[in-house]
């Protein structure tokens, strides 16, 4: 079985978790309504309850039950955790319940009148006074090896021969003491006059236990306490209470005072086991909580990493297509009879230049998924407007679209990057060029237009006169991955939102007028002193 030795994950183990504010309050509550119900109980203490034996199977069977399923839970938290000091408090809690079976079979009265198993008078109260001590020591042993614990345990370590041990101590042990108390009466110590009173001999049994209990109060005060060990220390609370009810404040067996304790007893039984199911049912809420946000985090990864491929291969696309067009431009220049050269060397300048521009693309897609900033500076946007038109030129000559601009005089300029507000144009553009295509009965005309809106912000808007929007598609068009068009990836409007809203701006599109599609975007003004330079209106026709 795994076992978890790294110090971040030793807090999650209720062996090691530290106790809450609200589990310390309840801690407390529980051992002032313990001593609330002794006071309830020590006035009728020595009240005899004739007839009540027959309750006494029943109550071991609760007991045998309860501290039963206490070691199998302590014995698998010794698997998961390997300290000295589990193993014991486990073997501890199996030994009482192994005991508890030869107690009631040699009560005298309950299954034949002087008990089962060949039992003496003297059988029943050497089981009971082992079992008394047997817990409290026990647990004793838990925070004694529990305080000399140092340095990392031997994780590679099998598990199941070390509990198997910690069985085989709890069954010879239970085995071994119900040997001593079934041998011949005159071997055994006399701790009875009768099946209803002690000898002074017995007192040393309830002293005893209760020394065991405070000085196994006393380590784990000391120490630094886990949930187990708040716990623990009110079962030690517990079984105090019960020792003493028993020996000092009862008038012996099935008097009210008997009964109050052997409550105390099954309370003292139940209080761990309690605590490691509630304990184990928040920690494996707890644990199903972190597998679902990990898992959210790793489809977020993986999203991302999807959203990247795509981006990439997006954008990248277009100046790719733009270098295989100039390529074949170039070829053909040199295939002629007289090859012209300096068209050559213009095609292999403009391939060039979509190399460097698509490295540039890349860098900045990928400062967008590091969260990095940008690389920003003023810039005139009617120049990057005009860098993009005339990246596109030769689409449009061969689609023949006109375009027309109405670029405002002393625009201000805008802070950002020009690299990616060139992808949001080209994008724009290349979809207005790809919306224009299929048209035959109007021109196809690519208008781009920019203006100051108010004081702060200046607005481009790019209109096409093609087959426009339906508005289940305005809808979803700046969705990831949703595309209009038959061999689109979907991510080309998804990024130029992205990037016109890094740049604290907006992005959206509305339908033209008579035909086509307008999609406008904002940039923030820049407050410094504007720009000279204007664009005028211009039209171009193939």
């Amino acid at each position: 079985m795994r076992t978890s030795d790294d110090p971040g994950d030793q807090r999650f183990l209720l062996a090691t978790l530290p106790p809450r504010a609200g589990q310390t309050r309840l801690a407390i509550g529980t051992v002032a309504g313990l001593l609330v119900a002794l006071a309830v109980a020590a006035p009728f203490a020595r009240l005899t309850l004739d007839g009540t034996s027959v309750l006494l199977p029943a109550y071991a069977t609760a007991v045998l039950l309860t501290e039963l399923m206490t070691a199998v839970l302590l014995f698998a938290l010794y698997a998961t955790q390997r300290t000295p000091a589990l193993l014991a408090l486990a073997a501890g809690y199996l030994t009482t319940a192994l005991l508890i079976v030869p107690w009631a079979l040699t009560f005298p009265g309950v299954f034949a009148p002087t008990g089962l198993l060949g039992a003496s008078l003297q059988s029943t109260a050497i089981v009971a006074a082992g079992r008394r001590l047997a817990l409290p020591l026990f647990i004793l042993a838990y925070a004694l090896l529990k305080a000399m614990e140092a340095g990392p345990r031997d994780a590679h370590r099998p598990a199941l021969p070390a509990i198997a041990g910690g069985m085989a101590l709890a069954a010879t042990l239970a085995g071994g003491l119900t040997a001593f108390a079934l041998a011949d009466a005159p071997l055994l110590p006399r701790l009875m006059i009768d099946t209803m009173r002690e000898t002074p001999l017995w007192r040393v049994v309830p002293v005893t236990a209760l020394a065991l209990c405070a000085a196994a109060l006393a380590v784990l005060w000391r120490q630094r306490r886990s949930v187990l060990d708040l716990w623990l220390m009110v079962v030690l609370g517990a079984w105090a209470i019960e020792t003493c009810l028993l020996s000092f404040i009862s008038a012996g067996r099935f008097s009210a005072g008997w009964w109050s304790g052997r409550v105390f007893g099954l309370a003292a039984s139940s209080i761990v086991l309690l605590v490691l199911l509630a304990e184990m049912t928040t920690l494996y809420g707890r644990l199903v909580r972190s597998v679902a946000a990990e898992r959210r985090v790793r489809d977020a990864r993986l999203a991302s990493l999807e959203a990247l491929s795509a981006s990439i291969a997006h954008e990248v696309n277009q100046p790719l297509a733009s270098m295989v067009t100039n390529a074949g431009a170039g070829l053909r220049w040199l295939d002629r009879p007289s090859p012209n050269l300096m068209e050559v060397r213009a095609a292999l300048k403009r391939i060039s230049d979509d190399g460097h521009r698509a490295a540039r693309v890349i860098a900045c897609i990928r400062d967008s998924f590091r969260k990095a900033p940008p690389r920003r500076s003023r810039m005139d946007i009617n120049g990057v407007i005009r860098s993009a038109l005339d990246r596109t030129e030769g689409e449009r000559r061969l689609n023949r679209i006109a375009v027309r601009t109405d670029l405002q005089q002393r625009l201000p300029a805008v802070n950002g990057s020009a690299v990616q507000l060139e992808q949001v144009l080209l994008n724009l553009i290349a979809n207005a060029d790809d919306a224009m295509a299929a048209v035959t009965d109007r021109p196809r005309v690519l208008s781009i237009r920019s203006r100051r809106r108010g004081l702060t912000d200046v607005i481009v808007s790019v209109e096409d006169t093609g087959t426009g929007l339906q508005p289940a598609q305005e809808e979803r068009l700046f969705e990831p991955f949703f595309t209009t068009k038959e061999h689109g990836i979907g991510m080309g409007l998804t990024i130029c939102q992205s990037i016109v809203e890094a740049h604290g701006g907006r992005l959206w599109v509305a339908a033209n007028q008579p035909h086509g599609a307008v999609f406008r975007f904002t940039l923030p003004a820049d407050d410094e002193p504007e720009r000279p330079e204007a664009g005028a209106a211009l039209e171009r026709t193939p």
